[in-house]
């Protein structure tokens, strides 16, 4: 099939290899390139992908832009396929290919739809979660679903692993559904709106450790979820820090936010319930470090509560 692909993040890449090995990859579409951290420009992995391959490469500011649409619909698409895109897809677009729109989406939808699906179920202590292959209308993650294959999430899992674990499988999936569309037997099945669940874009606010709010658990699920972005901080004698790991203390002395105790070269943070052992952090414009190391840089013994 003649397929324009639409994706920008790392979760789409293994989407987009899988399908030029298979079909005709007319044009691939991702975000522009934007200033990253430190002067370097964001990473664009799907754009280094299309370049590696000798992909057909655009980067429009606005899909919707008269200009880009007129140039996809002169492609005459098959089908469009999108994964971690970053924009709406206009219905024009989704009209002008034969088979419409088939997005890659890495939740069991209708749970999670929206940007940040794999977080979302991290944060939400979800036992699993999967992707959907799913034909797409003019909602956010509303169409109906073609395929839904789940996956547990482990106790340790972060959202950079299960992220990649999720990418594989969705390749894996989309290209038996476009195999399907192909030969005209694919069937999708509307979801539930009732039993929808959303997950926003995420904040820096998102990544804020509140002791006295959170549980030991909480916060264990924060680290685990919010990397690389927004990243969980959180107060340690008297400074914000990065907390990088740890895992949660089921039983703790002390008032949330003390210092409970040490474990080695970690500490333990005394929480809502229970209490949070962090075993590296990064102080503001410094290195990643053991909580040790950086309580003895501030001269404060680590069974003190300031």
């Amino acid at each position: 099939m003649r397929i324009v692909f639409l994706g920008t993040a790392d979760f789409a890449v293994p989407s987009l290899l899988a399908t030029a090995d298979h079909h005709d990859v007319t044009a691939v579409i991702t975000q522009p390139e934007k200033a990253g951290s430190r002067g370097r420009a964001a990473p664009r992995p799907v754009a280094d992908a299309a370049r590696a391959r000798g992909l057909n490469l655009w980067q429009p500011q606005r899909l919707r832009e008269p200009e880009t649409v007129a140039r996809v619909l002169a492609l005459e698409p098959d089908a469009l396929v999108v994964a971690a895109y970053g924009q709406m897809v206009p219905e024009v677009l989704l009209n002008g290919a034969h088979h419409g729109g088939i997005n890659v989406h890495a939740s069991l939808l209708p749970r999670w739809r929206g940007a940040s699906p794999v977080a979302a179920a991290i944060l939400a202590g979800d036992a699993e979660t999967g992707v959907s292959i799913m034909e797409m209308d003019a909602g956010l993650d509303t169409g109906p679903v073609y395929v839904r294959r789940p996956v547990p999430i482990a106790d340790d899992a972060t959202t950079p692993a299960l992220t990649s674990t999720l990418a594989g499988i969705g390749a894996g999936a989309l290209l038996d559904v476009l195999s399907a569309v192909e030969r005209g037997e694919a069937t999708a099945e509307p979801q539930s709106d009732a039993d929808a669940t959303y997950a926003p874009r995420l904040t820096r606010e998102d990544g804020r450790i509140d002791w006295v709010t959170h549980s030991g658990r909480d916060v264990d699920r924060r680290v685990r979820a919010l990397q690389p972005w927004p990243a969980a901080t959180a107060p340690v004698a008297g400074m914000t820090v990065q907390v990088l790991t740890g895992a949660p203390v089921d039983t703790v002395d002390g008032q949330p936010g003390s210092l409970a105790g040490t474990a080695g070269e970690s500490i333990i943070v005394a929480a809502r319930e229970g209490g949070y052992r962090i075993d590296s952090l990064k102080p503001p414009g410094s290195r990643a470090m053991s909580p040790a190391a950086f309580l003895r840089g501030r001269r404060i013994p680590a069974d003190t509560d300031r």
